[in-house]
């Protein structure tokens, strides 16, 4: 069974720091490139980051870039989401996906698989 399950977020204040995870089973993880996405409620889903499994390459949203870094523990088919310097506009629903090939994809359409999806709020 597919999964990717999610853990970490919560409420932080502006400028701080919070992590997310997303550890994959179920699928063959380092074919594939996991992207962090965010939702906001009427708005659509929109990429933050990605991660390919296959040659390491990464991709940061210009919202985001400097302050997130995504990572990911072969040894625990895990990839996580290193948030700093937290913003207010950064408040939303995060989700982890999967998508094979490897490439760099940042569309979430093109994504095959999701996890639950967890809360973060930036207080102000």
């Amino acid at each position: 069974e597919v999964q990717l399950v999610q853990s970490g977020g919560g409420l932080v204040q502006v400028g701080g720091s919070l992590s997310l995870s997303c550890a994959a089973s179920g699928f063959p993880f380092n074919d594939y490139t996991i992207g962090w996405f965010r939702q906001v409620p009427g708005k659509e889903r929109e990429g933050v980051s990605c991660i390919s499994r296959t040659d390491g390459s990464t991709w940061y949203s210009d919202t985001v870039k400097g302050r997130f870094t995504i990572s990911s523990d072969n040894a625990k088919n895990t990839v996580y989401l290193q948030m700093t310097s937290l913003k207010p506009e950064d408040t939303a629903v995060y989700y982890c996906g999967a998508i094979l090939p490897g490439v760099i994809i940042t569309t979430p359409e093109q994504y095959d698989y999701w996890g639950q999806g967890t809360q973060v709020t930036v207080s102000s």
